[in-house]
């Protein structure tokens, strides 16, 4: 028994023993290139099945530990063909790989599919979710920028608010200039309840020929973002997240105390009325940016798990986002969730789902409060000594910046909250090899409100409110998209085909209740009710929108011998949008075609060419991102348009709109050619397009005068055709030098020219742009040759000196110091002595001739390195807070410095009466250059070894800091200047006119692998 005993204690002696020899197999090796046995450092090694691996090190060579002789090592590189080798009884395993050709062939997603990038005849841009959430970018789409050549992004520094972003140009110029957002199938305007995190990549779909796939709302461009997934295997647990803050960068500098009492004193006299202020009473005054403005505390996190099993696999996160503005009280908080599952039910089934949550919450930043920063007195005090605050009527100021900014931001109280639900589920089902039938259900529900509470209070003279107010904004919205597709793939000898047939439908509703009341008390922010307020005072309205869509498409893609290469597409959309005078339909037909020439015969023995292949593209595409029904007349009743007859009430109605018989689908057509090249072992890429988009039948509304009777004082429907043309390059290189170092460099830049082609008017221009502008004046023109809202004013010809120079001039009326303009043109096309309206000329183009980045990743062993530079130039900027004027408003140091005090003191800057007589009307000496560069993004990191990660228990540690616009150059006499069209109008873009400006954010940030 005992000798039993003793066998079955050698025999566990040798199992354990056994088990322990293969867990501590020591494996190590040299990963070196077949092409020319150099070298391969960063080389990953990893066991298959796990997350456990090592880098190589300068030397190409590795070591690392495996579990058993039945362990698989994955050997792999990018460029590289990856080789995976079973251990066996090896303790040394040498590598050598081959470079891979497939790499010229990543896969892009397409419209309703993917292919390689070598098939794709189109202009797409892929950018990976792990390049974009690096950055610090609280919105996906604001990490494009300077990356996508042709995609102009305009950010703004309010938290929580979407970037405006342009793809080759202005695509429309009324209702929605946003692209097309393709999340998981999901059909989107915003983006902004996306964690960046959460992104797999994001393709920019440029050209028309693969935008025409989404027919109906391709007008402005498409990004189809796809959305991580789980993999099968161990759960892998990511933590990322940033704390930082944000601060204004290029602060404007405004007139102190004593020289802003010195230009009013200087004013009043120019009209004819004694000093108001002492200039020596005020010294440096008071600086109200400094006051108001502050630096933004910022975190961001999220958590996420992912894994599965053969037949299964998830991915769930939760982020959450809180930001505070650079406005004092000014802040927005973001919770997401999204949850993702996909199961393999059968053989040739698959299912699956993802979902996603999103709940924000902001306090509003006061309404205005840019305005009043730039225009309030430097002498008025923010308190008095007595604690209450400073009241500008004790100056004397008048009216024009008769306020305190701190009693604005104090008393203002506007909460904003947004919910948001979204999902989508699919089947796949392959009916047989090369068939498959996807269907897919998808849609959002959106419950926003915006409260806003004005309490009774007394501050100063004029700010004050003696009725506290109470007001609830809800908009909802519900959409749903159901779509069945059916996918055929076929080889055959050096044919290939895929074919696609689909049908879509799709419900988008909208509803908005606006509600309101007088005298509701205060008590909490929790007991504000409208049932509290004056019966009497209680107001509800209401209004929505429906549009509804049905849509059949389809597309085939075909490749000879991989070098030639055609893709035609079609898709038919019907939209209740348009459904007057048999105008529901629309056809978005395209057509592309490829040549590899690299691929050729001929081609074989040349060696300056990895990759070469031209493509050309045309395609139609629309768009239906306009309010529904523009066509239908609406009429206004109400009391005061009652009568008496025969004793009886009688109540009238009154047309308040003037509206178009019919209004047509506004259409795109496009035209691009390419070519696409790789040299040196594809270390350098290149990709040249040039393209021509035109858009016809804009719709576009037109101001008209409200004496005749209109409530909205515009007419809104098809008037103009315009276009823009352009070129685009990308050039990227990536090397790896040896000794642990590599590195890449990417450069991007596009010229586009935006031209109107014709205007339904005739002659007769569209004018627009009022923002900021007293007495009406318009700022904008589009008229045809012109770029679309061309800034139209007075040309500048020097300031008046003296009484005698203005009884010589065209402008009898004008004091000295006030603008010179130039007498250009009279009714009969010649100078006729007289300044008027015909005198107004293009003076300035706010539609950017050049974008470009540059951007560049270095890693050196553990530490990482990314540099990205950004820039536009040829735009120009209408700075209407110079004019923006109506009394008394603060000047900028600039313009003190440089302004007309007296004969021969300044010949360019006038005198403190720039917002008099007709200084203020638009002219060249508000526009300004808009041309910028800047430091988009720096940021350096480090990854400790996987010894130390060992230690923790964890699978990767990487520390990072950061800073996003941390050195900004440019000419711009603002904030910043990137300026965001108003109300996202092309016709009103770039005005700056009340707006929240772009800031520096630093961060410091760790990422863990669990």
């Amino acid at each position: 028994m005992k000798t039993i005993v003793r066998l079955l204690y050698m025999l566990v002696f040798l199992a354990v023993g056994n088990i322990a020899f293969a867990q501590e197999i020591n494996v190590t090796g040299k990963v070196t290139s077949s092409a020319d046995n150099s070298a391969l450092p960063g080389a990953s090694v990893l066991i298959k099945g796990t997350t456990t691996g090592v880098p190589t090190d300068a030397e190409g060579n590795y070591a690392i530990k495996v579990p058993s002789t039945q362990s698989t090592l994955v050997f792999s590189m990018i460029g590289m063909t990856p080789q995976e080798i079973t251990v066996g009884n090896q303790t040394t395993v040498n590598v050598a790989l081959a470079e891979d050709a497939k790499a010229l062939n990543e896969v892009l997603v397409v419209g309703y599919g993917s292919q390689k990038k070598l098939d794709v005849t189109g202009a797409i841009t892929q950018i990976k979710g792990a390049e974009i959430a690096k950055q610090p970018s609280m919105n996906a789409v604001s990490g494009l920028q300077g990356k996508v050549a042709g995609v102009q992004i305009n950010n703004s520094g309010k938290p929580g608010e979407a970037p405006q972003i342009r793809i080759r140009g202005v695509g429309t110029a009324y209702g929605s200039a946003n692209p097309l957002y393709v999340v998981d199938g999901v059909w989107f305007d915003d983006i902004s309840f996306l964690n960046s995190g959460d992104i797999e990549s994001m393709n920019i779909l440029k050209d028309a020929s693969s935008q025409s796939i989404y027919g109906v709302r391709a007008a402005n461009g498409v990004v189809l973002i796809t959305t991580k997934k789980g993999k099968s295997g161990q759960a892998v647990i990511d933590y990322n997240g940033f704390v930082g803050y944000q601060k204004v960068t290029n602060q404007i500098e405004m007139a102190n105390g004593n020289e802003y009492a010195t230009m009013i004193n200087e004013l009043s006299r120019i009209n004819g009325k004694p000093d108001i202020l002492d200039p020596a009473q005020f010294g440096e005054g008071t600086d109200w940016y400094r006051q108001i403005l502050r630096n933004g505390f910022l975190t961001n996190h999220q958590l996420s798990i992912s894994g599965g099993g053969e037949k299964s696999t998830y991915n769930f996160s939760l982020g959450y986002l809180d930001q505070n503005g650079i406005v004092e009280r000014n802040n927005f908080k973001r919770y997401t969730a999204r949850l993702q599952n996909d199961f393999q039910v059968l053989k040739n089934l698959k299912v699956g789902y993802s979902a996603t949550a999103s709940y924000s919450k902001s306090k509003d930043e006061a309404g205005g409060i840019f305005r009043q920063l730039y225009a309030a007195g430097p002498v008025v005090p923010v308190y008095y000594a007595d604690g209450t605050y400073g009241d500008p009527n004790d100056f004397s100021l008048g009216d024009g910046n008769n306020f305190n900014p701190q009693v604005t931001v104090d008393f203002y109280n506007q909460n904003t909250k947004k919910t948001l639900l979204t999902g989508n589920a699919y089947a796949e089902l392959s009916l047989f090899k090369g068939l498959t039938f996807r269907s897919s259900l998808g849609g959002r529900y959106g419950q926003d409100e915006t409260r806003t509470y004005v309490p009774q209070y007394v501050a100063t003279f004029k700010q004050r409110n003696t009725t506290s107010f109470l007001e609830f904004v809800r908009p909802q919205t519900r959409y749903w998209i159901f779509e069945n597709t059916l996918t055929y793939t076929k080889d055959f000898g050096q044919h290939s085909i895929t074919a696609l047939l689909g049908q879509s439908a799709q419900r988008d509703q909208s509803y908005k209740v606006t509600a309101n009341a007088l005298n509701v008390p205060y008590s909490s922010e929790g007991d504000l009710y409208l049932a509290l307020g004056s019966a009497d005072s209680r107001n509800i309205t209401d209004e929505g929108d429906l549009g509804t869509y049905a849509s059949y498409f389809g597309r085939v893609n075909y490749s000879f011998g991989e070098r030639y290469l055609l893709n035609a597409s079609l898709r038919a959309d019907g939209s209740s949008k348009f459904f007057q005078g048999g105008n529901a339909w629309g056809y978005f037909p395209s057509v592309g075609a490829g040549w590899v020439i690299s691929n050729e015969d001929f081609m074989k023995g040349q060696t300056i060419f990895d990759n070469l292949k031209i493509r050309g593209s045309w395609g139609k595409i629309g768009n239906a991102s306009v309010p529904s029904n523009l066509s239908t007349l609406t009429v206004a009743t109400g009391g005061g348009l009652a009568a008496i007859f025969g004793g009886q009430l009688n109540t009238g109605a009154s047309i308040n709109t003037i509206i178009p018989p019919t209004t047509y689908w506004e259409r795109g057509v496009g035209t691009d050619a390419g070519i696409e090249a790789s040299f040196l072992k594809s270390r350098l890429t290149v990709e040249l397009d040039y393209y021509i988009k035109k858009t016809e039948r804009a719709i576009f509304d037109i101001p008209v005068l409200t004496s005749i009777g209109t409530s909205s004082g515009r007419i809104v429907g098809n008037q103009a055709d315009f276009q823009n043309k352009g070129f685009e390059f990308a050039l990227n290189w990536r090397d790896d030098i040896g000794d642990g170092l590599s590195y890449s460099v990417g450069v991007n830049g596009a010229m586009n020219n935006n031209k109107v082609l014709s205007v339904t008017s005739g002659a007769n221009p569209i004018y627009d742009g009022g923002v900021g502008l007293t007495s009406g004046a318009l700022a904008t023109r589009t008229r045809v040759g012109d770029p679309i809202g061309s800034f139209y004013g007075y040309v500048v010809d020097g300031i008046f000196q003296n009484e005698e120079e203005i009884r010589n001039s065209a402008q009898p009326s004008a004091k000295p110091g006030d603008f010179r303009y130039r007498d250009i043109s009279g009714t009969n096309g010649t100078p006729d002595g007289n300044i008027s309206g015909l005198d107004r000329q293009v003076i300035g183009n706010p539609n950017p001739k050049f974008t470009y980045g540059i951007n560049t990743s270095w890693n050196y062993k553990n530490v990482d390195l990314m540099l990205d530079f950004q820039g536009v130039a040829k735009v120009d900027i209408y700075n209407a807070n110079l004019g923006w004027r109506y009394g008394n408003e603060n000047f900028t140091k600039d313009f003190y410095e440089n302004r007309w005090h007296g004969e021969g003191t300044s010949n360019t800057y006038p005198s403190a009466n720039i917002g008099g007589g007709q200084n203020y009307l638009p002219n060249t000496f508000f526009v300004q250059s808009g041309s910028y560069f800047r430091v988009r993004n720096a940021q350096i990191g480090y990854t400790f070894p996987q010894a130390f990660n060992e230690k923790l228990k964890i699978r990767k540690l990487r520390l990072y800091a950061n800073a996003q616009n941390p050195l900004n150059f440019f000419k711009y006499k603002g904030l910043s200047p990137e300026v965001r069209a108003n109300e996202n109008k092309p016709t009103q873009a770039n005005i700056d006119a009340n707006v929240y400006p772009l800031s520096a954010t630093y961060n410091f940030g760790i990422n863990v692998t669990f």
